[in-house]
């Protein structure tokens, strides 16, 4: 429970992975879809705190929709959002290798979150220090749904507080990494031929 609200979670730090925290993107199982901002959490599994209070918010979840949404009938199976990275998609394919050892957890929201630094939490970050693989502390909110004959429990993302960098996981290295050392030493260009003067 965070703010006195059973549904919401404050996690302790997790790596980001599949950040669309900057620009919304429709869904790929659904492209006409509205877009949304969404991350996907690798919590790791050291951290019972994290995934103890997720697993409790989800039920609260359920408990609420119950009594709302799904008109007094809970369904007899609700699958949970929160997937072992050490097994496979729902989809049947093996989670990727930055997965192993976290539970991965998917949160999405219509509305843009707020993603901040824990140096100014006054502050939103730049794009550019917005990216898969940082690692940070999410806010989410479970919520039951039910959709054209289907019932279930989601996950909304709140807001994002980055805590440190982390290596990108989207395979590309940056620029200073590739060129360090690199022209350093040359000071003076002709600007005519571009060559060393």
């Amino acid at each position: 429970m965070y703010q006195n609200d059973s549904q919401k979670v404050l996690t302790n730090e997790v790596r980001l992975s599949y950040c669309n925290l900057v620009t919304p993107r429709a869904s790929q199982s659904n492209p006409a879809g509205q877009p949304k901002y969404s991350v996907t959490l690798l919590i790791p599994k050291t951290d019972t705190a994290t995934i103890t209070n997720l697993r409790a918010s989800e039920e609260a979840a359920a408990q609420a929709a119950t009594l709302s949404t799904w008109d007094g009938v809970r369904p007899p199976k609700i699958d949970s959002v929160i997937h072992d990275g050490d097994g496979v998609r729902p989809s049947g394919v093996p989670f990727s290798e930055e997965c192993k050892g976290c539970w991965v957890l998917t949160a999405s929201s219509t509305q843009k979150p707020q993603v901040v630094g824990i140096d100014n939490i006054n502050c939103e970050l730049a794009p550019t220090d917005i990216y898969s693989g940082m690692y940070a502390r999410v806010t989410v909110r479970f919520y039951g749904y039910k959709n054209s004959g289907k019932k279930g429990v989601a996950c909304g993302l709140g807001n994002v507080m980055k805590t440190r960098d982390g290596e990108p996981l989207a395979g590309g290295a940056s620029a200073a990494s590739d060129f360090a050392g690199i022209g350093q030493s040359v000071t003076n260009i002709n600007p005519v031929t571009g060559l060393p003067m």
